[in-house]
């Protein structure tokens, strides 16, 4: 399930998921920041750039190469928060956004895993550019990600 919002002028989106996986399993495939690639929607043609093995922990820093509607992309990002299994954070430090804040949960329950996204970002061009072109492709995204999750998980 995906719900909008809005809050301190950055877009708001909530996202929830149900998998009948261990928070162990769960987490350490959240870990393993390669993974990030396999729940990425093709037509990004997303890559990481950063030299692997990747030691995830706060302060560590990532880099990806992208498309956005045709338009290469560096992004670069930093791990903000770092508490396994509950939650980690990223932010973004270079990239095409404003500001894209990404917060990941999760909590057991009923022998498996709630996984949570909350996501606060700003867009360059403001409200109606998001509105018009970004959200549409955020949703898209988001979209793939749980179908993704659910044929890995179940």
């Amino acid at each position: 399930m995906i719900t909008w919002g809005r809050a301190d002028g950055l877009t708001t989106l909530r996202s929830e998921i149900w998998l009948g996986q261990p928070i162990e399993r769960v987490f350490a495939f959240f870990a393993d920041a390669g993974n990030l690639e396999e729940l990425t929607p093709p037509w990004l043609r997303f890559r990481i750039v950063t030299p692997r093995p990747i030691v995830m922990r706060q302060g560590a820093r990532l880099e990806y190469a992208l498309r956005l509607r045709g338009v290469p992309v560096h992004w670069e990002s930093e791990i903000t928060v770092w508490d396994p299994p509950r939650r980690f954070a990223d932010e973004q430090r270079r990239g095409p956004y404003r500001a894209w804040i990404h917060e990941h949960s999760f909590a057991p329950r009923d022998g498996g895993t709630d996984v949570g996204d909350f996501v606060r970002y700003a867009v360059p061009g403001g409200w109606l550019i998001d509105r018009l072109v970004v959200r549409r492709d955020v949703r898209a995204i988001f979209d793939h990600r749980t179908a993704q999750l659910r044929q890995l998980f179940g």
